[in-house]
This record gives structure tokens, sequence and C-alpha cells, in this order.
């Protein structure tokens, strides 16, 4: 049987750790060594904005004994993702191209919904758990060194995914320069785990039922070795963790280093983590506390073995963006049954299209998201709309999506009602950091502008707002996108929106888009 070997680096806020797997075309996915190094990355981005020369050094030098033992290996293929500590460094650009320079490592910066989005495949990948457990209200709280991520599901849909900034080390530096006692260091730590889901409480868990809570993240892996009581597997009722928070908060730092057999910097974060994972625990209500025993290694293995179809998930994971995207439009009190009738719309001018527009099944996945939220901004300002909702866009992460991606779908959503300027398109700089589609910033620019056409000819077509064309077929004849309809009633209203917009398609495909409609003899 064919084996491959695949590392999967994370290079983390406060250490790094590489993970070499065996992969097989049978789905089996083994991790066959885990080497970790501790260096505290986010201590200067939290601190200073910046990572520091001393840390960039050390860094390398760890990352080249990384690159020896993948080589020992004979690994074919790696992945090396960094998360928030180098993501809100000000010196980022800098300090990859160090790494790339001095161990031959290509380092990705992923965003966070990327972050949380491949951890939650390394949890499906446990899939006869996963699908028993998220078929009632389940939430997964996923607590990293910079932040914490909560997503809630219902009946296997994802409701919604918020982060946190209630990371175990940002927890820790913000109480670093207060003395306290053990039992007011504890206080301390809740104040501020009770003020942040104060917020999440009230938006999100108002008359929803959470039964079951799954737990991710460094912490909770040292929780779950020491808990020196009667658990099922990897899963543990309510009760069973509040006697266990209280007596961990309880000991002193010491203590803690004793008990959980780390050093004293890893001592002083494993009681943050504890804090959020039983705060989540109570406001939620949930019953049940599973702890799949998940890094972000394991879920970089996972995601690198569905991209080359070493494992099959049964989850469909673009229904959840999806999911959680037309919870979003929810949320802005988007006009739902037009947003159906323009996706219909949308999606098949984009089928339609294929041989001429050149894009790919992703690039449908952000076109059907900027339909769901093109008006989400007349929540804010009816006249200045697509403003509003390029800025809700940006400031709103959407799980599994990359950075890049959230502003090709919020520059479509302003362009939607606005001329498009190609020189104008705004991109931040930062985007272009390897793990995205790799293009340069014109072709991104015109990916803008293709899906741009596609958005306001569907628009068109539904001026009104009563779906008078849902049952309009569509066909590329002659150099002419045909669109028929039987509709019988009056379409005057579309077809003069639709000629406005149709000048706009042309100029980006080539192709005319014509409005016809069948009369009845």
């Amino acid at each position: 049987m064919a084996i491959r070997m695949f590392a999967a680096i994370d290079v983390g806020s406060f250490e790094l750790e590489m993970g070499i797997y065996e992969m097989a075309y049978k789905g089996e996915i083994r991790c066959v060594d885990h080497i970790r190094h501790v260096i505290p990355l986010g201590r200067d981005t939290f601190s200073q904005g910046k990572i520091s020369y001393e840390l960039v050094d050390e860094m390398c030098r760890v990352l080249s004994d990384f690159a020896r033992i993948m080589k020992a290996y004979k690994v074919k293929d790696y992945r090396a993702y960094a998360t928030s500590a180098m993501r809100e460094a000000k010196n980022n650009q800098i300090v990859l191209d160090q790494i790339r320079v001095r161990t031959g490592i290509n380092v990705s910066i992923i965003s966070n919904s990327e972050q949380r989005f491949i951890s939650y495949k390394a949890i499906a990948s446990k899939e006869g758990e996963f699908h028993k457990i998220i078929q009632k209200g389940t939430a997964i709280v996923d607590v990293g060194f910079g932040s914490a991520q909560i997503s809630l599901f219902d009946k296997e849909t994802l409701v919604t995914t918020q982060n946190l900034p209630l990371g175990v080390l940002r927890i820790r530096s913000l109480l670093s320069r207060i003395p306290a006692t053990v039992k007011n260091h504890r206080e301390q730590i809740e104040e501020i785990v009770d003020n942040e889901l104060f917020t999440f409480r009230k938006m999100y868990l108002k008359d929803r039922e959470i039964t079951n809570l799954i737990g991710i993240g460094e912490t909770i892996l040292y929780l779950l070795r020491r808990m020196d009581m009667k658990i099922i597997g990897d899963k543990i009722d309510a009760a069973t963790m509040n006697r266990f928070y209280e007596s961990l908060s309880q000991m002193t730092t010491d203590q803690i280093e004793e008990r959980f057999g780390v050093n004293g910097d890893y001592a002083s974060m494993i009681l943050p983590g504890a804090v959020v994972y039983k705060r989540i625990l109570e406001i939620t209500g949930a019953e049940l506390f599973w702890m799949p025993g998940i890094r972000l290694c394991d879920s970089i293995a996972a995601e690198y073995g569905e991209d080359n179809k070493f494992i099959r998930f049964s989850h469909n994971f673009e229904n959840d963006i999806l999911a959680a995207s037309r919870n979003m439009a929810k949320r802005y009190k988007c006009h739902t049954s037009h947003n159906q009738v323009l996706e219909q719309y949308a999606t098949q001018i984009f089928d339609s299209m294929k041989k001429y527009h050149g894009l790919e099944n992703r690039h449908r996945l952000l076109l059907q998201i900027a339909v769901l939220l093109h008006a989400c901004g007349k929540f804010i300002s009816i006249r200045n709309s697509n403003e509003c909702s390029y800025n809700i866009i940006m400031s709103t992460e959407i799980i599994g999506l990359s950075h890049l991606e959230r502003e090709i779908i919020a520059n479509v959503v302003r362009y939607n009602i606005r001329d498009f300027d190609y020189n104008r398109v705004e991109l931040e700089t930062q985007v272009h950091q390897g793990r995205d589609y790799g293009l340069s910033r014109n072709e991104i620019t015109i990916l803008i502008a293709k899906l741009t056409a596609i958005l306001r000819l569907a628009n068109s077509m539904d001026r009104s707002h009563r779906g008078k064309l849902a049952d309009c077929r569509m066909a590329v004849r002659e150099d002419e996108l045909v669109i028929t309809t039987g509709y019988k009633g009056d379409l005057a209203l579309e077809r003069a929106s639709f000629e406005q917009k149709a000048d706009f398609f042309e100029e980006i495909f080539g192709i005319r888009p014509i409005l016809k409609q069948k009369r009845s003899v």
C-alpha cells in the first residue's frame, strides 16, 4: 500500500510544533513523531507589536532542526502555518522572509477563521463521535494562546462562530504585573472571562439549548491527562468538570507545575484555560464535555489528507460556511426570499458561463456568500448600504474563509451598486501570504470584477423582489447569454435594470446577456 510521509508545522504563539504523519489511501492518518519547542512569540507580539530579532534567530535554528528531521523521515510534503502571534506582528513579512532564506521552509500566515476551520475538520475526522454529538445543540470551544473561538451547532448545522480575546497567553499577560493571592488571581481571571462572555451570551445564546461542549486547544490536553477521576474515554459530565476546577483553582503556580509536570510558563496558563472552559460550560448549561485531544498539527494533517484524497469526510463543510453566512444575513435583517431567488440566478449564470469565466468552484462559493450578504449594510444605512456592507463583511470573520477571500466578497458587494474602478479596488497588503490563490493584485481585481458582473446581472433579474424569473433557463449561444422565461406578467422593471447591467457584463466576459420572454399564443 502506498504510504506518504507528511509534516505539519505549527508556528504558534507559545511554541513551535511539528508532527510527522503517515498518510495511507485507505483513510488512515497516523502520527509517528511529535516535536515541540517552547518559544514565546506571543509575549513580544502582544506587548510590543513586533517579534524580536533574538526570537527570530531562535525560531530559525529550531525550524532548521525541523527541516533536518523531515529529511530523515523522507517527508514528501509539508505545510507550515503561523497563527495569531505572527499574524498580529507588525514585522511578520520580514520574519517570514528570514525563515524562508535561513531554513528553506515557507511559512504561511493563516487567518483566525481558517485556523479554527481546519481544527473543526480534525474533530470531524473522528466521524462516529462527531456526528453523534452534533445531533443536539453543541458548542466547540477552541482555546488557544492568543484567542478563543466559540462555534455553535444546532442539528448538524453551524449556527455561528465568534472569536474572543481569551487566549491563555493573552490573559496571563494582562495579569502579569498584578500581585495577587491564589484566590484573588482566580477571581481576576474569572472577571476578564465573564466580561468577554457577557455580550456573547446576550447575542448568541438567548433561547438556544446547548447540550454538549467540545473542548480543543493545548490547555485542554494537559487537563485531560491529569484529571485523576473517572472519565468515560475522553468525556466527562459538567459536575465532574466543576469538581476538578474547584481543586485546580486552589493550587499555586508551583503546585500546578508539580501536579501537571510542566514548567512555570505552562503552569501559569493552565488555570486561565480551565476558567474559560468552565465558564462556557456554565453559561451554556452543557451536560457533556468531550475532549477529543486535537492539536493544530493534527488539523493541518487532516486538511492535507482531505485535499489529497487520503481521507473523505461525509460532513459537508461548504454547507457550514454557507450556513454561517445565512445566519449572518439573518442577523442584519436581509431579505431572505430575495436572497434565495438571487442565489438561484447567480449560480445559474455562473454555471452557464463556465467556458467563458475561467473560475473555480471555490469562486462559486464566494459568489454565493456575496449574494447572501450583498444588502447587509442596509441594517445601518439604506442610502449608503454598499459601503456599510463592505465594512460589516471586513469586520466579521466567516469561518473557513481567508482574509483575502473576505476582501474579495466585500469588494464584490461594494461594487454591486457603485461604478467599478479597476485602479481603486482596495486590498490590504497582508493578504498576499502564500496560502491564498497565488494571484497577482491585478488578477484578484479581475476576479472581483467577474463576480461583481454576475451579482449585478442576477440582482437586476429580481429588481421587483418578486421572483418573476424563477422558471428561467440559460444558455450561451453565438456570444450571447440567452435567459428565457415563461413569466406572463409585466417585466418592465426587470428589463430596464437588466439592460443597465448588461453593458458591464459584456465588458467583462465578451458575452452579451439577453432577456427573452416567451409569449403565449
